[in-house]
């Protein structure tokens, strides 16, 4: 089923053709811009979308059989949820009159878009928040490391001019009295 296919087959249920190919896009949209902005989009009953970072790697041109280096990139991911996936096994059976995909529980929809929005710039906030005081903890433990490695090294700097002094002391005690 490709996009036209999509809104014809919603058309009769949304009201005509032209408010189903509206929302189809409306719903993609919203869907693509929250993945790229890193948000997951959770649609109970019927899977989530979530933007993944791939680490660099090599991998094996197949042509040729050398590796080559593939550069860290973030792809979508889509992960079905379980009531579609028991559809889709066949554990359970696809209601003929009834949606596939049940509706969101009562209440959850009620906070609009703009809670999801706040929930999620919360979300941000908190993650920046926890960031930054490990920046901090980072840079104080960073800082001490070099304060106590100077520490030590004028200590041992110190000590080895007083040995060097007491040895210079011992040498010239013992060259008088081999003069005397």
């Amino acid at each position: 089923m490709n996009k036209a296919q999509l809104v014809e087959a919603i058309a009769d249920k949304v009201g005509g053709r032209q408010q189903a190919a509206d929302a189809v896009d409306a719903v993609l949209d919203a869907v693509v811009r929250a993945v790229v902005g890193g948000d997951r989009v959770s649609v109970t009953g019927f899977g989530s979308f979530e933007k993944v970072d791939r680490p660099a790697r090599y991998a094996r041109n197949p042509q040729t059989g050398e590796r080559v280096r593939v550069k860290k990139t973030s792809v979508p991911r889509f992960r079905a949820g379980q009531g579609f996936k028991d559809l889709v096994s066949g554990s359970k059976k696809l209601p003929k009159n009834d949606v596939a995909v049940k509706k969101a529980p009562k209440g959850s929809l009620s906070g609009g878009a703009s809670a999801t929005v706040k929930k999620a710039a919360a979300k941000k906030a908190t993650t920046a928040k926890k960031a930054a005081t490990a920046r901090k903890a980072a840079t104080a433990k960073k800082t001490t490391a070099k304060k106590t490695t100077a520490a030590a090294k004028k200590t041992t700097a110190t000590a080895k001019k007083a040995t060097a002094k007491k040895t210079t002391a011992t040498a010239k005690k013992a060259a008088t009295a081999k003069k005397t």
